[in-house]
């Protein structure tokens, strides 16, 4: 059995941005892994890290990311994909202090890829995937940077669809793209949703219950985004051997 490793930041990007196309490589026979990467509990949250719970109506004595890895088990057995759920803190727990600044850069003294690129290389050699999934850091989240440079480091050398981050893609007209030199030189492929996984992609993304106000405004909210996509994703691939994603027959 082929396998299919997505590199998810948070617990909900791999379903926002590629669901659809998660659920059909399932459907036709993939062993589909989504690792996400920073899912660390951390106890006694504070300031901006406190607030990002708070601002969603969860008190601080919850364990809001126990809360969003359970959201996002249930997300995966919609979309027929196995969660993996790696042990590093979010960036508001690095020193990122309020929203914009996660979205300004990589600050300086982030260490966080040392850790995170033999965390990758030790996946990779354990699933020895046939493909690998990753963001194209549309919004410039510090948190989706620093996983491309780790998967930078390591040196996959095998095939990579690259995914359009959402809803940072739709939620700002111009949002920072820094990769966009580097993705302008992949192919671009549109991939038409067969009912069935633009279904699997919406009860996945409806699992992610806490992040739905705050996102999109509510389920409603989630519900428009999804239907202004037309049942599209859109990803780049290098084009020589990542497969195909025409729908099944």
């Amino acid at each position: 059995m082929r396998t299919a490793l997505a590199l998810s930041p948070h617990l909900d990007d791999a379903a926002f941005s590629c669901g659809g196309i998660l659920a059909r490589l399932a459907a036709s026979g993939w062993r589909v892994v989504v690792a996400t990467v920073f899912t660390a509990s951390v106890p006694e949250p504070r300031g901006f890290a406190l607030a990002c719970q708070l601002d969603k109506g969860l008190g601080a004595e919850v364990d809001y990311m126990a809360l969003r890895r359970d959201e996002d088990a249930a997300a995966m057995r919609a979309l027929g994909a196995e969660p993996l759920w790696l042990p590093f803190r979010e960036a508001p727990h690095r020193g990122y202090d309020d929203a914009p600044a996660l979205f300004a850069g990589v600050r300086p003294g982030d260490g966080i890829v040392d850790d995170l690129a033999p965390a990758f290389a030790a996946l990779l050699d354990a699933h020895r995937p046939a493909l690998v999934l990753a963001p194209q850091c549309i919004g410039g989240h510090a948190d989706h940077v620093q996983v491309v440079r780790a998967f930078d480091r390591v040196g996959w050398p095998g095939p990579t669809l690259w995914w359009r981050d959402f809803p940072y893609v739709v939620r700002d007209a111009s949002p920072r793209e820094p990769l966009r030199d580097r993705m302008a030189k992949l192919a671009e492929e549109e991939v038409a949703l067969m009912p069935g996984e633009a279904d699997a992609k919406r009860r996945a993304c409806l699992a992610y219950a806490s992040q739905l106000g705050f996102q999109f405004g509510g389920a409603e909210g989630l519900e428009r985004r999804l239907a202004g996509s037309n049942g599209v994703e859109t990803v780049r691939r290098d084009g020589a051997v990542a497969p195909s994603l025409g729908a099944p027959s």
